[in-house]
């Protein structure tokens, strides 16, 4: 005999909601087999409901309930009104039935006698060809794991009957254990029919499933999880958590709920690396909620204990293994071969440029590869030791000055990775810099070409011109190491920072290289944020949501790194200081604010020597400089280039590089008129070649889709190819042949700044004090205190090179009085601060009368003072040795102390955040392989097969933020559709307890339809 059926439906109000379930009364008014009582609950007010003839001519009862009130505590309001002997049929106001799903629901419970609770199978309201849910089981630790969702209805699944657990929408309850088999409310709304079903297999009994029964269902139910992202993955992570601390053990109780911290911990690593950050906070909300809900905890293992026959044993045949679980997850998509297009780097020709930029850097750089050390320029040594790198790169101590404390300049933070690739000789680092230089340059163009262009030579082009570029070959020729890593730094910012409203990957990386391109050059800050800001509207425009908060995190990195510099300079200077040049301060050659500088500028040449050429010799005999000053039209042809790509089939991506050009010309406009920094007291302005950095990518890139849309004769193109190309190699001969001219800054070392004694003494980088005078040109008196065997380039800061008034303990007074006449215990009060050496140095470059009248001044006074013992003379000028013991340095105080943790805690938690996203995975991967790498392609523009070396296919990528002939993904057209890795957030998520998160997991975020299916 059929079994009698009370249904259970439970509302929520609005317009929306009140049709749908006028839809599921009109279904269950159309079943073969009626229900024997419908009993609706309204989760809010439920006047509307009580108005309508046809909810009261169906139901009979109406329960009204706060509108927060969860889908469990609305059936649990229900169940008194529950006839004995009834079976209870849990639905909501989105779940319509199909007319036969009653009459067969029924029918299995009366064909399974051990059944104890029947699952139809759930199809999407919109789509009944979808399966929403068919059956639930979990992992070995718990994590759930839909059997059939979002697959093709084929029947493939029909053939199964037997689950561990269904979703709890459509769950027919035999009325024998419907008492025992209660939703649990500690769920809050996720997998409670997984629950469910684990409670009646301990109770004896199983969960059927039901196939034929079909129901229509909506994605946001009263029974269905949150929409929100953020919210689906707290309740779905504390239902698993809730259900672990339920399920587990008396003895290993305590052990689960201790590692509920540490587990928080790892997962927020494997969401970063997985490119869920959303997650990372409900992550560790749900853990804090679970370790408080000690009662509900203590109900649920209640329940179960008190309805339990059977042994956990019974479930273990039900549950899903690791190996399932890939299975599942893997679809077999992620090979090359179904790629879309690929890099070909090595068929394309990337591998043989960046070869050959190598066997020329080489040649270039030969007298290089024999020094230890690079010096002259702006280049100093580096600390000897990592961990003193690292010193320099944080909150406390600087390395210069009498205890000046403070926030490190973030290039420091640069120098310290930079040192770290070369841990026994960290200063050599620099030295391999400037060898690789080249190549690195051709790789870094060639692979921000790929977001323009498709063709193989003209990927090649772009590398050779980002490398020939004359603001990078004059930096390498002056000795400049901020701004050659700002130049090899900035295509890899543009390769993905033009994705990143489209992949966490391409977010986190191209956050990375923001903070690392700021940090070489703040002056390029407002053009950058600028950029930003613009590709940000844009998205925003275009309604991508997520994809404008993937370009929020941006800057995040950036922002963490510099706020205790902005901090430190609000509080003692100016903010304008911020854009003052990081490293050592080098009043070398420069275009200066007038109009020859500016000329200079405008054609592409930080400094008025334009490259060399100003300079350069040809057989020992200078060309004239009224022929040196036609150099720039050498850069004409590209600049013609760039200029068509307006008017080129692929214009917005060519006025939008014209407009990245603008910025960065106007950048170094505003660089030269800009003096914030000092060196001995004479004002620096700041360099302007970082901004010229910015417009040659912008130019380039300009030119690139010229050469790729606008001239479609391939021998024009060509020409106009080599002819650009050719006139490049011309304007950089005098920069490539500067070293063996030996018209380069660059010299062998020097070691150390100071003499080697003090060098010697100050060994793997001990706290050895060291006053340094200069006497200057003008009379004055420059006073230095350096701290080790060195003055470092990490230890430079611009606390220091920009500052206005004296920066920690005062000691201009004692070095006058101590070359002066008057009589005092100098020794007592040097070995007091820490010093233990003075330094009398020559002034570089040419030193005058007065300054050479000043220093023999100085040596007579020094060696007259008692306690003062002269070590030498050396070629880094006179030293004296303290006779007094020099007090150590003092350390940080107490609060200086916890502000330094804090600062470096948080710096290094968003750094490391970014470091995480940037990971590539399988999932990344795979996504970024099943689209066109091409950015602002046009919409009839054809793809570029590969055919030969000149026309080689491109590798996949997402879109352009600034390019409305970009096509929207399907996540973006999608976008209130709910993903289904986080419709049931345990089934495609990657959970670091069960399996390995990210390698094997597919990002939700770019799952295709074929993935899914």
């Amino acid at each position: 005999m059929p079994a009698r059926v009370h249904a259970i439906i439970v509302a929520r109000p609005g317009p929306t909601a009140r049709a749908q379930l006028l839809r599921t009364l009109d279904a269950l008014r159309s079943q073969s087999t009626p229900a024997a009582a419908i009993t609706l609950v309204v989760c809010g007010d439920a006047a509307t409901a009580r108005e309508s003839e046809t909810v009261a001519s169906t139901v009979e009862g109406i329960i009204e309930a706060r509108g927060h009130t969860s889908f469990a505590e609305a059936v649990e309001l229900a169940r008194p009104r529950v006839t004995e002997g009834s079976a209870v049929w849990l639905l909501a106001h989105d779940t319509a039935p199909h007319p036969l799903a009653l009459e067969r629901l029924t029918g299995t419970l009366e064909r399974s006698p051990s059944a104890a609770i029947v699952a139809p199978k759930l199809v999407h309201t919109d789509n009944e060809r979808e399966i929403v849910s068919l059956g639930v089981s979990m992992t070995a630790l718990g994590r759930s794991v839909e059997l059939a969702a979002g697959e093709l209805d084929q029947g493939q699944h029909d053939r199964g009957d037997d689950a561990l657990g269904a979703d709890i929408r459509g769950l027919l309850i035999r009325s024998e254990v419907r008492d025992a088999l209660r939703p649990d409310r500690a769920l809050a709304g996720a997998d409670e029919g997984l629950d469910l079903g684990v409670r009646a297999r301990l109770g004896g009994g199983r969960v059927v499933l039901a196939p034929t029964a079909r129901i229509s269902v909506q994605p946001d139910g009263p029974a269905a999880l949150p929409r929100s992202r953020s919210r689906r993955a707290y309740v779905t992570r504390l239902a698993q958590l809730h259900r672990r601390l339920a399920y587990a053990p008396a003895p290993a109780l305590p052990l689960h709920w201790l590692a509920l911290l540490p587990l928080a911990l790892w997962r927020s690593i494997t969401h970063l690396i997985g490119k869920r950050p959303e997650a990372v906070f409900p992550e560790w909300g749900a853990a804090l909620t679970a370790m408080a809900r000690f009662g509900a905890v203590a109900r649920s293992r209640g329940r179960i204990r008190s309805f339990r026959t059977s042994s956990w044993a019974t479930i273990a045949p039900l549950r899903v293994t690791g190996a399932q679980l890939r299975r599942r997850l893997d679809d077999g998509n992620g090979s090359e071969s179904g790629a879309v297009s690929e890099l070909h780097f090595f068929s394309g020709g990337g591998a043989w440029s960046v070869l050959a930029a190598l066997a020329v850097s080489i040649g270039v750089f030969t007298p290089l590869l024999a020094w230890p050390v690079l010096g002259g320029g702006a280049l100093l040594p580096l600390r000897q030791t990592i961990g003193a790198l690292w010193r320099d790169a944080s909150w406390g101590l600087r390395g210069l000055g009498i205890d000046v404390v403070g926030p490190a300049d973030p290039f420091a933070a640069v120098l310290a990775v930079l040192g770290s690739l070369w841990p026994g000789a960290p200063s050599f680092a620099l030295v391999l810099l400037w060898v690789l230089a080249l190549p690195l340059a051709v790789l870094g163009g060639w692979f921000a070409a790929t977001r323009v262009t498709d063709r193989a030579g003209l990927r090649i082009f772009a590398g050779v011109a980002w490398a020939l570029a004359p603001t990078f070959l004059t930096a390498l020729s002056d000795g400049r190491p901020a701004a050659v890593l700002v130049h090899l730094l900035l295509p890899w910012l543009f390769h993905a920072a033009v994705v990143a409203h489209r992949s966490w990957g391409a977010a986190g990386a191209a956050s990375v290289l923001f903070a690392a391109v700021l940090a070489c050059a703040p002056s390029l800050a407002p053009a950058l944020v600028l950029l930003w800001m613009i590709a940000l509207g844009f998205v925003l425009s275009t309604a991508r949501i997520r994809g404008a908060l993937r370009l929020l995190w941006l800057p995040a990195p950036a922002a963490a790194l510099f706020v205790p510099l902005v901090i430190w300079h609000l509080q003692h200077g100016s903010l304008w200081a911020l854009l003052g040049d990081p490293g050592l301060i080098w009043g070398g050659p420069h275009a200066s604010a007038d109009a020859v500088g500016r000329l200079a500028l405008a054609t592409g040449f930080p400094t008025t020597d334009l490259a060399g050429w100003m300079k350069f010799v040809v057989f020992d005999v200078p060309i004239a400089a009224p022929i040196a000053v036609w150099a720039p039209l050498l850069c004409a042809p590209l600049a013609l280039l760039a200029l068509v790509s307006a008017i080129s089939p692929r214009w917005r991506a060519g006025i939008t590089l014209l407009v990245v050009t603008l910025t960065g010309l106007a950048t170094a406009f505003l660089a030269v008129g800009i003096q914030v920094s000092f060196v001995q007291g004479t004002p620096v302005p700041i360099w302007p070649g970082a901004g010229l950095s910015l417009g040659w990518i912008g130019l380039v890139g300009a030119a690139l889709v010229t050469l790729d849309t606008a001239i479609t004769m391939p021998r024009l193109r060509l020409l106009a190819t080599s002819v650009a190309g050719l006139a490049l190699l011309i304007c950089a001969l005098p920069a490539l042949t500067a070293v063996h001219a030996e018209r380069s800054e660059l010299t062998n070392g020097p070691a150390s700044t100071l003499p080697a004694y003090v060098a010697a003494q100050a060994g793997d980088d001990r706290e050895v004090g060291t006053l340094v005078l200069t006497p200057q040109n003008d009379g004055g008196l420059a006073v230095e205190v350096a701290w080790g065997g060195s003055e470092t380039l990490g230890a430079q800061t611009t606390m220091l090179s920009t500052a206005t008034e004296i920066q920690g303990a005062d000691i201009t007074a004692l070095s006058v009085d101590l070359l002066s006449a008057r009589d005092f215990d100098a020794p007592a009060e040097l070995a007091e601060l820490g010093i233990s050496y003075v330094l009398l140095a020559q002034i570089p470059g040419d030193e005058d009368d007065k300054a050479r009248a000043f220093r023999t001044t100085a040596v007579t006074s020094l060696d007259q003072r008692a306690g003062f013992v002269q070590a030498g003379s050396t070629d880094r000028g006179v030293l004296w040795r303290l006779e007094a013991d020099a007090t150590a340095r003092e350390g940080l105080t107490g609060a200086q102390t916890a502000t330094a943790r804090l600062v470096i805690t948080l710096q290094l938690i968003v750094v490391f955040a970014a470091l995480l996203l940037s990971i590539p995975t399988r999932a990344s991967r795979r996504a970024a392989r099943g689209q066109s790498r091409i950015v602002g392609r046009a919409p009839d523009e054809r793809l570029v097969l590969p055919r030969h070396a000149e026309d080689a296919a491109s590798a996949p990528s997402v879109a352009a933020p600034v390019d409305v002939s970009d096509p929207p993904t399907r996540e973006e057209t999608l976008e209130q559709e709910p993903d289904p890795e986080t419709k049931n957030s345990q089934t495609e998520g990657s959970n670091a307890e069960d399996s390995e998160p990210s390698p094997e997991s597919p990002d939700p975020e770019s799952t295709t339809t074929e993935e899914k299916r």
